[in-house]
């Protein structure tokens, strides 16, 4: 009786801890999305506003990305965003991991075609 107990109890130990951890996991891909989304459509964006829409977007993840730690760079038709940062991830009761993550985005930029650049063979 008590080693199907300690067993079950040790399932529910492991369970909870997979739950977590893919928790801050599936978090932090929306947040990936996310920040890839705005680098794909940064269109006429400083890097400071992107900088600053990126900590909104990290704030409302919950993902704790620090601004200093924050790389944000264009070039033509390209802007790149990196960071890394540390979750706490609370495995066990009582016994919390530092998790790290990292952002590594090479947004394309999508620019649309105006009327006037469309050329028409003959």
């Amino acid at each position: 009786m008590i080693k199907s107990l300690v067993k079950v109890l040790v399932a529910v130990l492991i369970a909870n801890a997979l739950w977590r951890v893919s928790s801050a996991y599936i978090t932090h891909y929306r947040f990936n999305d996310a920040v890839d989304e705005l680098a794909t459509h940064a269109v006429g964006k400083t890097d400071a506003q992107l900088k600053d829409k990126v900590m909104e977007l990290a704030a409302t993840y919950d993902e704790p990305v620090d601004s200093d730690a924050l790389t944000i760079r264009q070039e033509e038709h390209h802007t790149y965003v990196e960071t890394k940062y540390t979750k706490p991830v609370l495995l066990f009761p009582g016994y919390e991991y530092q998790w790290p993550f990292s952002i590594n985005v090479d947004g394309f930029l999508i620019i649309p075609a105006r009327p006037g650049d469309l050329v028409n063979p003959k």
